[in-house]
Order: C-alpha cells, then sequence, then structure tokens
C-alpha cells in the first residue's frame, strides 16, 4: 500500500504541470531535490491545518482546486475512465457538503477537525484502488440511489414541471402587464391630442418650446 502511494508520488512529481516546473526551478536553485521540497510544503500545510488560523479555507481549496484542475484535464481527454473517477468524487464531495452544513457548526470546534477532514477529502481523491469516493459510491451512495430511484425522479419531474408552469404563468403575467402599458400609453397619447386640438393656448405653448429649441 505505502509502496503504491510512494509510486504515484515520484509519478506525481514527474509530470508536466506548474506545479512541477515550479519545484523544478527550486531544485535547480537551491540543490534540494524537489521530492524533498514538496514533502516540506506538505508538512507545513499539515502543520497550518492542525493550528493555523483559516485552516478551513486551506482545507476547502485542497479539496477543491486540485480535483477541478484533474476534472478538467479528465473532459479533455479522450478516455472515460477518469470522467467517472472524478464525477464519482464530485458526487461523493457533494453529500459530504450537504451532511457537513448541518454538522460543521458543532464537529468545527472539535481539535484537529480541518485536519481530518482534509484527510478525508485527500482519500476521496487519491489514485489509488481503495479510492475514497469510490468506496463510499458504491458501498453508500449508490445503494441508497437505487433503491429510490423511482421516488427520487417523480420528485425531480415533479419540481421540473412547478418551474416550467410558473415561469409559464409568470412570462404571461409579463405580456399582460406589457399590454396594458401599451394600451394606457396609446390613450395617454389620445388624451394629449384632444388636448392639444381643443385648447388653442397648448398649440402656442408648444410652438414656443419648439421654437426655443
Amino acid at each position: 500500500m505505502f509502496a503504491q502511494l510512494h509510486n504515484r508520488y515520484e509519478a506525481l512529481l514527474n509530470e508536466n504541470n506548474f506545479v512541477t516546473d515550479l519545484l523544478a526551478t527550486v531544485e535547480e536553485k537551491t540543490g534540494i531535490q524537489k521530492k524533498y521540497i514538496a514533502s516540506g510544503v506538505l508538512s507545513l500545510i499539515s502543520l497550518y491545518l492542525l493550528f493555523g488560523y483559516g485552516a478551513s479555507l486551506l482545507c476547502n481549496l485542497i479539496g477543491f482546486v486540485y480535483p477541478a484542475y484533474l476534472s478538467i484535464k479528465a473532459i479533455e481527454s479522450k478516455k472515460k475512465d477518469d470522467d467517472t473517477q472524478w464525477l464519482t468524487y464530485w458526487v461523493v464531495y457533494g453529500f459530504f457538503s450537504i451532511a457537513e452544513a448541518f454538522s460543521d457548526i458543532f464537529l468545527s470546534w472539535f481539535p484537529f477537525y480541518y485536519a481530518g477532514k482534509c484527510l478525508f477529502l485527500v482519500w476521496c481523491m487519491a489514485p489509488v484502488t481503495w479510492n475514497g469516493s469510490a468506496i463510499l459510491y458504491s458501498r453508500v451512495v449508490r445503494p441508497v440511489f437505487l433503491r429510490h430511484q423511482a421516488t427520487l425522479d417523480s420528485v425531480v419531474n415533479n419540481l421540473s414541471d412547478k418551474a416550467k408552469n410558473m415561469a409559464d404563468t409568470v412570462t404571461k403575467e409579463g405580456e399582460a402587464q406589457t399590454h396594458k402599458l401599451d394600451l394606457y400609453f396609446c390613450l395617454f397619447k389620445l388624451h394629449v391630442s384632444m388636448l392639444y386640438d381643443e385648447f388653442p393656448i397648448i398649440q402656442a405653448l408648444w410652438h414656443l418650446i419648439i421654437g426655443a429649441a
């Protein structure tokens, strides 16, 4: 298990991207191997998650930025396996975020909560056979979804129909209000025209205004 993680860690460091290029630049200037630099940075991040201020933001960035980057790469690639992998991660991430929204106010007071949360998210995105998101999806999310799929489909369809009906109602009301405004404007123009024809003083004032302009 640890050998697999180590090999994957070495492979990540040998990829061509912005981070590895930056590590290579630092390695060239300092003479320290980039795997040790990366390990030092990861150690500092771990310590910050344990004791630093704003650990919640850093944890959320770790759980979002790296998966988002690889998700974009998966979309642009021709393979479909990586698409499934990251779709699975985002499904589990969504369920976890919903659960956390109700429990975070209590759990955030526990010591090292954000370090544990970060480890959980790293486990869910880890490129290993015991990937957390794959395990949670196959053992928790998928069975629950299949058990309640018909009910969920019915709820989604009802909500879609209600949203469509509401949009149609708003559109019709907007069109009716527009017609009313057009009618009021026509009546106003007719009324002004009648006043203009009936009272010569209005004609005189109008010609005076036009002449001054």
